[in-house]
């Protein structure tokens, strides 16, 4: 396993990097609607990415078609997005975005209800959320990376949910995705210590039922396997000698 520390010039470019992502999803979460194509939104992000001078981080990433994974309901992560498929009231969606800037990465991603949701769905998409920063908690210089897993996995837990297995968080920077690889569930070791100046792209995947998942006949769509609801909540976060720092918010985080 080779993880990088990044150079305060590499730090300043990734945070310009996760300023400008987390613009565009601010403006992608306003703009989801009902009626509009998946690909539509897909556009919308593209245009706003390629606005700011960037690259999205996705497209034609392995192969992968669009520039925004764009995933809904049961779909955890990596919907591919379509013209004939539109965002319906009630819906959750599940927008995964990356942009490169200057040549360095930030990923993050957020799940929007769309109109009246159940109550479900809203719990679901809140308790994804704070797991991120139950985890973000532990990623602090001299902690060791499976304390985030651990931390994350066992709040959304406690809430009866499945937190995904077959997929996971990850180092962040020239490439979009770096060692470590950052499980969400607890882990027997405790890992890597953790170093000021390591990238590290944190996001839960949650279900409301099992964490067992299966993959679309496209290869990319990930599915729960039980048809549940799936959440997704994602930023890239610098760990620091004090508190750890989320890029796509351009702030130091009191956690």
């Amino acid at each position: 396993m080779s993880v990088t520390i990044k150079s305060q010039r590499e730090i300043e470019l990734m945070r310009h990097a996760g300023k400008l992502l987390g613009q565009t999803l601010k403006q992608l979460e306003e703009a989801v609607r009902p009626g509009m194509s998946t690909w539509e939104l897909n556009q919308i992000g593209e245009e706003i990415i390629r606005g700011y001078g960037c690259i999205p981080s996705f497209l034609n990433y392995n192969g992968y078609p669009a520039s925004i994974c764009i995933s809904l309901n049961d779909e955890v992560v990596h919907g591919i997005p379509r013209k004939d498929f539109s965002i319906q009231e009630g819906d959750i969606v599940s927008m995964d975005a990356g942009l490169i800037y200057q040549g360095y990465h930030a990923d993050a991603a957020r799940t929007v209800g769309v109109g009246e949701i159940t109550e479900n769905a809203r719990k679901l998409i809140e308790v994804t959320r704070q797991s991120f920063f139950e985890g973000i908690r532990q990623a602090k210089q001299g902690n060791h990376l499976y304390d985030i897993s651990g931390a994350i996995g066992d709040y959304a837990e406690s809430f009866g949910y499945g937190v995904v297995r077959d997929l996971v968080g990850h180092g962040i920077g020239k490439n979009l995705h770096e060692d470590p690889q950052i499980p969400n569930f607890r882990q027997r070791r405790r890992g890597l210590k953790l170093q000021a100046g390591m990238t590290l792209a944190i996001e839960p995947m949650v279900n409301e039922g099992s964490p067992d998942v299966c993959w679309a006949d496209d290869d990319w769509t990930v599915m729960t396997e039980d048809c549940s609801l799936s959440a997704h909540y994602e930023n890239t976060v610098l760990i620091t000698d004090g508190e750890p720092e989320m890029r796509c918010k351009m702030c130091r985080m009191a956690v």
